[in-house]
């Protein structure tokens, strides 16, 4: 990869790919190529297609994807599957047809069982049933990954995979209906605090109108906080700078010749996190302190958990000559100053 490459990030505004726009501007690279969901519906063969042919493009970013938590990711199953299959053919099958160079797609952890051995290794993958209340989504994560790795078995296509653990960062979705675990614990105790400073202004501007009714639906009150789950199950956070660095780490140094050994090559993917996890529970507590709210926690357990431990072994990356360097506290401090400045705007 050269500084002058073609580089096109599908999913440019997204936590991830955000990140890894900002990491690559930093280090030089010159032709970044970006396209809104307005300007190319990444869903649409023919769109997509048109898009490859007439423009040259040498390395590929996958980072686009229909992501959110727990609740949306339950209720809205057929949609995750759909769009996320539909968006990555599209732009793998288009990515090989056109000559892409190289290809980095963009997974996630919860492609592994949901009773998974600890800490997770890559060759983990398919050894067991998956969470359910994720499902689709992981299943058309692993088929992204396993099209990846058919296409260089195949095609001789260098295209590579990273499986990333639970992100956050600054460009995060704080939507309290479809947000992940720890951007809505940052939300949820910000509003809380600011209840307690009788700062109703800044609720307002932050909830509209209709905040009261939106505080009660959540279980955000001066006093205390509602927490989905028991709090204990575990979890692997990892700022999504560092991932960032990680995927242009590998873009840089990697390619699927170094990762595909021996006759039968499987699982040529790559574990990207910490290395450390923490309990929800710790986690809330955490978040409290930093963003200084002083009520209670109440763990809600008629709300699902999902899986019980997730922990990624990061062994692979690490060999590769990679390791993350932001710690979990001065992350979320990070990313609750941004959120509380941007949200008295």
């Amino acid at each position: 990869m050269n500084l002058d490459s073609n580089i096109f990030i599908a999913g440019h505004r997204g936590l991830v790919g955000s990140s890894i726009l900002k990491v690559l501007k930093d280090k030089g690279y010159k032709n970044i190529i970006v396209r809104s969901r307005d300007e190319l519906d990444l869903r649409d063969f023919s769109l997509v297609k048109d898009f490859f042919k007439n423009n040259k493009i040498d390395i590929v970013v996958l980072a686009a994807a229909k992501v959110g938590g727990i609740l949306s990711n339950n209720t809205f199953r057929a949609d995750f599957i759909f769009e996320n299959l539909a968006i990555q053919n599209n732009i793998i099958h288009n990515s090989y047809k056109y000559g892409v160079k190289k290809l980095l797609f963009l997974g996630s952890s919860c492609i592994y069982p949901k009773l998974c051995t600890q800490p997770i290794k890559e060759e983990y993958l398919l050894n067991g049933e998956l969470e359910y209340t994720n499902e689709p989504y992981a299943i058309a994560k692993i088929a992204g990954l396993k099209m990846c790795e058919s296409y260089a078995l195949q095609y001789g296509c260098n295209f590579i995979s990273v499986m990333p653990t639970n992100l956050y960062g600054i460009n995060d979705n704080f939507d309290l209906y479809n947000s992940h675990v720890l951007p809505a614990m940052i939300r949820k105790m910000y509003l809380a605090k600011c209840l307690q400073e009788n700062d109703y202004d800044s609720i307002k501007l932050n909830l509209g109108e209709n905040y009261e009714n939106i505080l009660k639906e959540f279980g955000i009150s001066k006093d205390s906080v509602n927490i989905w789950g028991s709090g204990n199950v575990r979890r692997e956070f990892l700022h999504s700078l560092d991932m960032a660095k990680a995927c242009v780490f590998v873009l840089e140094n990697i390619d699927f010749k170094d990762l595909a050994k021996g006759q039968n090559v499987r699982n040529t993917h790559i574990n990207v996190g910490c290395g450390e996890d923490i309990s929800i529970r710790e986690l809330a507590y955490l978040v409290r302190e930093i963003v200084g709210f002083s009520g209670e926690i109440v763990f809600d357990t008629s709300k699902p958990d999902g899986t019980p431990k997730k922990l990624l072994d990061i062994s692979k990356l690490k060999n590769l000559g990679f390791s993350p360097s932001i710690s979990l506290r001065d992350g979320i401090k990070e990313v609750y100053n941004e959120y509380k400045n941007r949200a008295k705007l």
